[in-house]
């Protein structure tokens, strides 16, 4: 790996960013093309449905493309979907070499495409800042590797860990700038997930608000562009109704009960029947997030109260935790961050690898993974 090999592959890891709130359900990918030392084509998967990254620096580089090397985030696909495959577009093109980040983790499709460049006499590099081109895409992968999305939980908490006043008072905990920073993290999943409890205390919109995002966000993205994740609200005991203002906004909602319910809905608003956990009245989660896979949706984004932020843990569900912690002290009549009972020892308790700690305004905002042994 040469130092031009590093430098060539960031502009790609870089340029795959600029999809990282139109690309879902499809990956987000970069690609740099370089000829005699110079970039001669750049692209990036902006959305399903839409060329992908490789076809967008072809058409850049035009007949530049020719004994190139190109550098791509992710194995160049070898399928025919709604667009060409990368891999024969890439040979058409005459290129040299293809330097890939990573394997395709689809079991059904990867190493083809390099298969394919290979069989051509094209030569391919594996691996250059492979860590990197996979955290683009978490949720991708997971739900390749394993048929389960990629979950985020999201909480906030005063310094001494208290979501709410004990008379369930809690707006706002958290300031503007760590508000706006939420609307991000919901642009770039496909679903957000909540409860009933938190529709009916807080009547929330758990919608994406292009006005609240950061202003180099809104100068890349127009409003028009940015889509609605789907928001999943668990309501076991049917205790919601249509007049609760996210089912009257616009995108998709998603209601799982348990038993499915007789009230007139949007017609964007659906009933999923989810069954309960064994021996139990609970709702079961992991057939929930299988369900939500199958459906497409990868990356889940879970705006909650304690129950179910201990239950998505203590099933080991949750893949990174964010943490926003506000400069003010609630007391101890308040109510807790987490509802996690019955530990009796500490190797019991889940267990965090903090990524990054930093102020966002007034307020510490902690991202860590969760180490399931799952």
């Amino acid at each position: 790996m040469t130092h031009t090999d590093q430098q060539m592959m960031s502009r790609a890891i870089v340029l795959a960013q600029r999809g990282r709130y139109t690309t879902a359900p499809n990956p987000k990918v970069g690609c740099v093309i370089v000829n005699n030392g110079d970039i001669v084509g750049e692209g990036y998967h902006y959305q399903a449905g839409q060329p992908h990254a490789e076809v967008f620096a072809l058409r850049q580089a035009q007949q530049r493309a020719q004994g190139a090397t190109v550098y791509v985030t992710l194995e160049p696909c070898s399928h025919y979907g709604r667009t060409l495959p990368c891999a024969e577009a890439l040979i058409n093109a005459n290129v040299a070499r293809v330097v890939c980040a990573m394997v395709d983790p689809n079991p059904a499709v990867a190493g083809r495409g390099i298969a394919l460049l290979q069989a051509a006499g094209i030569q391919v590099d594996i691996g250059i800042l492979a860590l990197q081109a996979q955290a683009l895409n978490p949720g991708f992968i997971k739900q390749m590797t394993h048929q389960m999305p990629y979950v985020e939980l999201k909480l906030a908490a005063s310094l001494d860990g208290r979501t709410a006043l004990a008379n369930g008072a809690s707006k706002w905990i958290t300031g503007p700038k760590a508000r706006s920073d939420v609307q991000q993290f919901r642009a770039c999943a496909g679903a957000i997930l909540s409860t009933s409890a938190t529709v009916i205390a807080d009547d929330p919109s758990l919608n994406v608000r292009w006005n609240e995002l950061d202003a180099s966000v809104q100068q890349q993205y127009p409003q028009s562009a940015l889509r609605q994740p789907i928001r999943v609200i668990i309501d076991s005991q049917n205790r919601l109704t249509p007049e609760y203002q996210l089912f009257n906004l616009p995108g998709e909602t998603i209601l799982a009960r348990t038993m499915l319910g007789t009230e007139a809905w949007p017609d964007s608003v659906q009933q999923w029947q989810i069954p309960t956990q064994p021996n139990s009245n609970q709702l079961d989660l992991v057939a929930l997030l299988s369900r939500l896979a199958d459906y497409g949706i990868n990356h889940i984004w879970v705006e909650a109260g304690a129950r179910l932020a201990g239950a998505l843990l203590q099933q080991q569900l949750v893949d990174s935790l964010i943490l926003y912690q506000a400069p003010k002290l609630m007391g101890s009549d308040s109510r807790g961050l987490i509802d996690i009972t019955g530990l009796t020892s500490m190797t019991q308790t889940p267990l965090l690898n903090i990524t990054d700690v930093g102020l966002v305004g007034d307020d510490i905002r902690i991202i860590a993974t969760v180490q399931n042994n799952k």
